[in-house]
């Protein structure tokens, strides 16, 4: 199985000083991807610089000719389906047909109440993210488009020349729950996860690993049910989130380890964080790019 390897790079620099720079390094270190992740703000990085995710594709994607470009990811919690819609489209239009939405159900962070409004309980984010996905879905492939929901509705709302790419721009859909790894096999040409939460603190890498596996047989059973090969949505691991996030880029030698343990579980994409000093994503740059250069060859 062929392990394809990208990068997730924050938005945390302005883009004339070093934020257009780390985009194009990433194309030529020979990243399949470089995604962003699209919140208002983030955990500890909230008191600094944070800038809007697709503004920040739009400009990747002017300053790249190769590389893909998306979210990891997407939510809800302060975006419309319609209006998303319209920019995705025009993303994918200026970028050449480059884009992957990485797509969720939100959580509970800054994002939930950023507009002012109470935070949604799991069952209300599970619910809302159930009408978003495949209202989405058809805005992005239909030319027009009028749908009356609980929750998102659209009317007349029309989405003229469509994406770049055929029938629209892939989802990557992230899901661990019953109800996200449904949307994620009906909608999904990949699924994303970051593991399981609940091991962060105190599980061992063989914790995560068997949580892991689960979660892909647990996808599996949702692609049965409608009748589609669990082989064919991309699996991809976005690190920094496992009980082993410190040791995974001090060494080529230690990242082909673990990403040759996740390629047989059936991750087909492994995500790894541009190093920014001073966070809980701190890594030596030369070892992180010698990982970029080597990694996936070294994996066969």
């Amino acid at each position: 199985m062929t392990l394809r390897l990208s990068t997730v790079i924050l938005p945390v620099h302005r883009w004339n000083e070093g934020g257009r720079d780390r985009w194009r390094r990433a194309e030529e270190l020979g990243f399949h991807a470089a995604y962003t992740y699209d919140h208002l703000s983030w955990r500890t990085f909230r008191d600094g610089p944070w800038f809007g995710a697709l503004p920040t594709l739009t400009a990747a994607a002017t300053a790249t000719e190769r590389l893909r470009l998306g979210t990891l990811v997407t939510s809800p919690n302060f975006r419309h389906p319609v209006t998303l819609a319209k920019e995705l489209i025009s993303l994918d239009d200026i970028s050449g047909g480059r884009v992957t939405l990485g797509i969720g159900a939100g959580g509970n962070g800054f994002d939930a109440t950023a507009l002012g409004q109470d935070a949604w309980s799991p069952k209300e984010r599970a619910d809302r993210f159930g009408e978003f996905l495949p209202l989405l879905d058809r805005l992005l492939t239909e030319g027009a488009v009028s749908q009356r929901g609980t929750f998102y509705s659209a009317e007349e709302a029309r989405n003229i020349p469509g994406c770049a790419q055929s029938p629209r721009l892939p989802f990557a859909v992230a899901a661990t729950g019953p109800r996200g790894l449904k949307l994620a096999a009906r909608h999904g040409q990949a699924w994303v996860t970051t593991g399981d939460p609940k091991l962060y603190e105190e599980g061992t890498p063989e914790q995560s690993v068997e949580a892991l596996r689960s979660q892909i047989e647990k996808l599996g059973k949702a692609c049965a049910e409608i009748g589609r090969d669990v082989d064919e949505p991309d699996k991809i691991l976005l690190t920094g989130f496992t009980p082993d996030r410190g040791r995974l880029l001090e060494s080529v030698d230690a990242f082909v380890d673990f990403a040759g343990t996740h390629r047989d579980l059936g991750f087909t994409e492994i995500v790894i964080h541009w190093p920014i000093p001073g966070s809980d994503f701190a890594a030596d740059q030369a070892v992180f790019e010698k990982i970029a250069i080597e990694a996936v060859a070294q994996l066969g």
